[in-house]
This record gives C-alpha cells, structure tokens and sequence, in this order.
C-alpha cells in the first residue's frame, strides 16, 4: 500500500477526540507567529509619532512656529543662502494633514517667514522648506508636557539685526514730527518745557470719583509748556530766544492708527527735557494664553487690548509716550519684559493681567507690587507663582539665557524702587476702585519676576478675575476695558505730579 493512502483523511472516535487538542495547538502557533511579527515591526511603530497641532506666531521681535506630537520629535535643520531659506527634516514621522496646515497659516504679513514647502523627504523624513524674507538666527530647542501641551518642538526664527526698542521710539519720533510739520507748516511750537512739578502734591483719595475733574491736568500742562505767570503776557514783537545749536525737538507720540503729535523744544540752558516714558506690559501671548474664562476669554487678549487703550492715552498726553512689550499676540519672556523697559528707561513699568482663581466666586481688581522679604498674604504667593510660570507655558529656549544676568538682574531690586512702586501701585489701586470692586484695599506685595527692575517702579495690575462670571462679562466689554484704562491713566498722572520726575542724562 502506497504512503499516500496511508495519510489519507478518515474519521473515527479517536480522531473525533483529539480535535478540539488540535484546535488548540494551531491557536498557540498563530499566536506566537503574530507576536513574532508584532517584535519584528514594534520598533517602527513605537518610534511614529503623531502631530497634534501646528501653530505659527509672528511678529517682529520674532516669528515662532510650533510642532505639538505625542511623542517628542527629532529634527535636523540648517540655514541656506542665496536666497534665505531654513531647512528642516523630521525624523520619524509621516506627512498628515496636521502638517499640511502649517502652509496655510504663513500669513503675508510676517516679518521672517515668506512661506513654507513640506513634503515626504525619505519614508519616516518629513521636510520642511521655510523661505525667509531676510536673515535670520534661528534657535531650535524642544519642551516638554506641561499643562494641557503635549512634547514641542520650537523654531525662534530672530531677525539678523534685532529691532531695537529705543532706536523704534527715535524714529517713530522723527516719523511724527515730519507728518506734524507737513500738517503745520507755520511756527505753531509752544514754548520750552521744564520739569518743575507743582508747588503741592495732590491728595489721592480725592481721585476715587472718575467724574471728578483731574487736578493734575495743571501739572502735565506746566510741564508740557513751562507756563508763565499769568499776568506775564507774552509780546508779539518779540522773537523767541533761539539758542547757537538747537536741540531736536521733542514730540509726544500718540496711537500709531492716524495718529497726531504736540511739539515742545527743550530749553537749552535748564537742563534736560525728557518725555515721560511708560512701559506697558500685556501679560501672556503666544503659546501661553494666561487664564481662560468659562465663555472661553483669554487672558493675553484681553491684557493686550487694555494695554493699546492705555498707550493711547498715555500718548495722547503732553511729554509722555508709551513703549509696549509686546504689541500683538506672541510670547516674551519675562526677564525679556524688563530688559526692554530698561532699554528705553522707562520711568514707569505696569504689567496688565486678568487673574483666575480656583474658586469662580473669587472677584475684585488687585495691584502688586514686588516684595524682598516674602509676600504679603497666600494669595499673593499664589499669585505670583502662577505668573512666574508663565516661561514654562510660553516656551523658553534655556541653553540661550544667561543665568548669571538673570540672577544679577533679578536680585537688583532696591528698597527705594520697591518703596515708589508701592506709593504709584496706591494710586493706581485708587482709581481702580472707581469703577470695579477691589479684591483688597491696599496694594500686596510677592516675588513677581516681571517687576524685578532694580531702577523701575513697577506694578502689576490684575484688572477682574476671567475666572468669576459676572468679571469675565466685565472684561468682554469694551467699555469697561477703557474706564480700566483710563483708571490707571489717571493713577500713573497723579504719581508723576506728586512724584515729579527728574532729568536723566539721555537722549530721547
């Protein structure tokens, strides 16, 4: 009998029995087959990441282009002349729609980032081709989950030539004066201005009522204009006194949307006129939004709007001009905040914020100031940690800081710049309390990063709590927001007429 009959199907009890054993041992070599594969292939599929979202930041200071994934991600990069261009591969990665979208959000307007190519380099490579408007330095670094972001990967793309705060005041002024002059061709300059301050200082606590007339109009008026006594009425026939070598005129800036300019030309021979300089700074921006009401109102959008109203105030104003940290939405950090306000030796530093809390009850407009020895309740402390967190949220490249400066400009802080910053924050808080309930009735103190300039005094002003309902209706009217902003207008005005400031050897 041949071999092949002898394995020929046939069914009996014992072959009946022994099936389901069968069953069974072909179950077990499918399973050890299949984890087989899965170890041979595991390796590729744990090392894909996904790419949860794409976001692009730019501005003139400096354009950032986010990759959020759920993984972290490894890239190579390098920059290209003839034209500019910044070369990216990512490894690891396939091309999705995620990715596809970064295209679309290059807007026209940025400064850095003429538009973007991304394509399937190599399977696993993605490439992205940025071409670039000029010369740029760009600084790559990656961050870790923190709050609701998964792991990010950072291009800073800074400009070549960093904008220079001072020098933008300086040209924004000779920009003004030469729309001024085309607007005036006559003399229409009112005479020289001092820094005389008035003979007494007004009473705060008489500023409560926003309806009240300002009594510190007369100061900024003498100030501005240097104004003679009464009866002292100025003869036509007489020709001003015009020095060997006129100093540049100084010109008080107002918003930058159709915007005018009052003229007055120092005197020579007193000493030094200066306009007034305010650095506003609007908390948050960029990858870090602050606090987020219940109807979803971002903190960084309702600091900066309050800050552009209160810039035009100041503005407007006679001898004062505002500099702004930041002007649109994205993210500087806070040492940087200071270093700006500094740069353009601001006499005043306020920092505009919305607070949240843990509790939605939690309501009141606040003012801080900073402290050295502790801060001046809990809440406070709490405060202040959670607006210390901002670089962590925001994203900060930390091999580019230097820690050494840091530590040295964080630990300048004098007693006398902690002592006016509590004299301006009572005036500032007083106004406040015009038109909003306060959360407490004296200014507090705590370790705000921000507010550590050792020759600005500083205050941060948390106008409403986002977190409270009825306050995050408050904060979405624009109304309120300018009786804000003219509150601490106001505050700032009377802090200079009781706090004439004095001539500093610098040129404005």
């Amino acid at each position: 009998m041949s071999r092949k009959m002898l394995i020929k199907p046939f069914h009996s009890i014992e072959s009946s029995a022994g099936a389901p054993h069968n069953w069974r041992r072909r179950q077990v070599l499918r399973a050890g087959a299949s984890t087989l594969v899965l170890a041979l292939v595991g390796p590729k599929l744990a090392h894909a990441s996904s790419v949860l979202g794409v976001r692009v930041w730019p501005a003139r200071d400096y354009t950032r282009v986010t990759i959020e994934s759920d993984q972290p991600l490894q890239n190579a990069n390098q920059t290209l002349q003839g034209p500019d261009r910044l070369v990216v591969d990512l490894s690891g990665i396939d091309l999705d729609q995620a990715l596809r979208d970064l295209v679309s959000k290059i807007t026209p307007n940025d400064p850095q980032i003429q538009s973007v190519r991304i394509g399937q380099y190599q399977p696993h490579v993605v490439r992205m081709v940025f071409d670039l408007k000029g010369s740029v330095k760009p600084q790559v670094f990656t961050l870790g989950p923190i709050g609701s972001y998964k792991y990010r990967l950072v291009f800073d793309l800074y400009p070549a030539v960093a904008p220079d705060p001072l020098m933008d005041l300086l040209a924004q002024t000779e920009r003004k004066q030469d729309a001024f002059d085309r607007a005036n061709p006559g003399p229409s300059a009112p005479p020289p201005a001092t820094l005389a301050g008035p003979a007494t200082a007004p009473n705060p606590t008489n500023a409560t009522n926003p309806t009240t007339p300002d009594s510190t109009d007369d100061f900024f008026q003498k100030y501005a204009q240097n104004a003679a006594p009464v009866e002292a009425a100025p003869k036509p026939a007489v020709k001003p006194r015009v020095p060997t070598t006129p100093p540049p005129p100084v010109i008080a800036k107002k918003d930058d949307d159709n915007d005018e300019y009052a003229f007055s030309t120092p005197k020579q021979a007193s000493g030094t006129t200066r306009l007034l300089t305010v650095a506003i700074d609007p908390g948050h921006g960029g990858e870090d939004p602050g606090a987020i009401g219940g109807q979803g109102t971002y903190e960084k959008h309702i600091a900066l709007d309050i800050a552009k109203k209160l810039r035009a105030k100041i503005d407007a104003q006679p001898n004062m001009r505002a500099m702004m940290t930041r002007d649109a939405d994205f993210f500087v950090p806070l040492n940087v905040r200071v270093q700006k306000a500094q740069r353009v030796s601001a006499d005043l530093f306020v920092s505009i914020h919305a607070d949240a809390f843990t509790s939605p009850e939690a309501r009141g407009s606040s003012v801080f100031a900073l402290s050295d020895h502790g801060a001046s309740s809990a809440a406070a402390r709490w405060m202040a940690a959670k607006e210390n967190s901002s670089d962590q949220v925001g994203g900060i490249n930390v091999k580019s800081q230097d820690a050494s400066v840091n530590r040295a400009l964080f630990d300048m802080s004098t007693t006398a710049q902690i002592r006016d910053s509590m004299r301006y924050g009572s005036f500032v808080l007083n106004e406040i309390g015009g038109i909003n309930k306060l959360h407490k009735g004296s200014v507090e103190q705590a370790g705000f990063a921000v507010l550590k300039a050792p020759d600005i005094p500083s205050i941060l002003v948390e106008t409403a709590f986002i977190s409270n309902p009825d306050e995050e209706t408050r904060l979405n009217d624009d109304a309120y927001r300018d009786r804000m902003a003219n509150a601490i207008m106001k505050g700032i005005k009377r802090y200079f007429a009781a706090n004439p400031p004095l001539a500093k050897n610098r040129m404005t």
